[in-house]
């Protein structure tokens, strides 16, 4: 996940990281995926979730087991994700705990209960309404499979801003995205004042059967650097860093140990998108993975991936870092 925030939540993060750096600390997480259920209101074609967890849809954790994994975890940055997340109940009760930890909160939706559940949120600027939009009206119904979601959407965004919450928007790369469209998409959302942007290829998951849907590395490449006038037209809250790799401007190390993920089965093993295991403990998760046997080069279903899941959190540590990377994300934090 992107870590564009204002300034004390950047200082937060920022000491989260020197604080484990100076400890000594190998790995460490940065933002903790928490998925309280599975369930959703959409089946978007792209989605491996609602899939992959087919059998455990009416499954979901306490708001109790939510925060000790948030505590267990310790990381500064919480994206609430699912399924749905604003079908949870206690949905409200839980970003407010979370907030109180003093941690930043991304809840991930697809936008269409913000007006619904708005009295239950407090707005804060540790807090994001993250709405997934992958494209202008047409097409994103056609990616989520229902027409109006678009719309729906677009009201719950307005509804937001209308009640003074920031608001970011996340969108997925696909084979027949059309980088224009998305253009236009971003200039239709600044005119509302979305506060940011985030941008990634798709994830192949391997619970979803429409493969031709995914990207290849390569193509994967072409497409954001056909893009690149785009980057800098907009706010995007996607590092300068990460984006250079999606260009193919430069090489990256993932590291999926940063972003680990918390679902009704347990610690997701190995990452966000592969699982080999469910893990009981975050510790189980970070000390028996054999980290080394995964990643592009290493492991198959690695090839393809350039998930933000696993490389923007590379890009935020500084792995594979080079001269002027430092002054790259200043500039990008704080203009």
């Amino acid at each position: 996940m992107p870590l564009r925030f204002p300034l004390p939540m950047t200082l937060r993060i920022a000491r989260h990281v020197a604080t484990q750096k100076m400890s000594g600390a190998r790995r460490f997480p940065m933002v903790l995926m928490l998925e309280p259920l599975h369930a959703c209101n959409l089946t978007c074609t792209g989605c491996g979730r609602i899939r992959e967890y087919s059998t455990s849809l009416k499954e979901r954790l306490t708001v109790q087991e939510c925060l000790d994994s948030v505590d267990e975890c310790g990381a500064p940055v919480v994206s609430i994700c699912g399924g749905e997340p604003l079908i949870y109940p206690g949905i409200g009760e839980l970003v407010a705990k979370i907030l109180e930890r003093k941690k930043a909160v991304y809840l991930c939706t697809n936008g269409m209960f913000i007006r619904k559940k708005i009295a239950e949120f407090k707005p804060s600027p540790m807090f994001f309404f993250n709405v997934h939009l992958d494209g202008m009206r047409r097409s994103h119904d056609i990616a989520v499979e229902r027409e109006g979601v678009f719309d729906a959407a677009i009201d719950g965004i307005r509804c937001a801003k209308e009640h003074g919450f920031m608001v970011c928007t996340n969108t997925t790369v696909f084979a027949e995205t059309d980088m224009n469209e998305l253009d236009q998409l971003f200039g239709f959302l600044t005119g509302l004042g979305v506060d940011g942007f985030m941008i990634a290829p798709g994830y192949e998951y391997s619970a979803v059967q429409v493969k031709e849907i995914f990207l290849t590395r390569a193509k994967i490449r072409e497409k954001f650097r056909a893009a690149e006038a785009m980057f800098r037209k907009y706010r995007f809250a996607t590092s300068p860093i990460y984006l250079e790799f999606l260009m193919g401007k430069r090489e990256m190390q993932c590291s999926a140990w940063a972003s680990p993920t918390r679902n009704v089965k347990g610690w997701k093993g190995p990452c966000y998108l592969i699982t080999d295991i469910h893990h009981k403990s975050f510790n189980d998760l970070l000390q028996k993975t054999p980290w080394d046997r995964y990643g592009y080069g290493r492991d198959p279903r690695c090839e393809n991936c350039m998930s933000h899941v696993g490389y923007e959190t590379a890009a935020a540590v500084g792995v594979n870092k080079r001269l002027g990377d430092t002054l790259k994300m200043i500039r990008w934090q704080f203009l």
